[in-house]
């Protein structure tokens, strides 16, 4: 169950959230707020594979 809830999740910030990696963002000019939906999505896709 835990793992269908983030897939869901995951789907979620597919649509929603920015990609930025297609944007080429330069991590070591980005934002805090950047930085925490980077780690955000990172947190989520971690647990939907795992």
């Amino acid at each position: 169950m835990k793992k269908a809830f983030f897939r869901f999740l995951a789907k979620i910030n597919k649509t929603l959230l920015p990609s930025y990696s297609k944007r080429n963002l330069d991590l070591a000019k980005a934002s805090k707020f950047q930085m925490a939906i980077i780690g955000w999505r990172y947190y989520v896709t971690k647990n939907a594979l795992g």
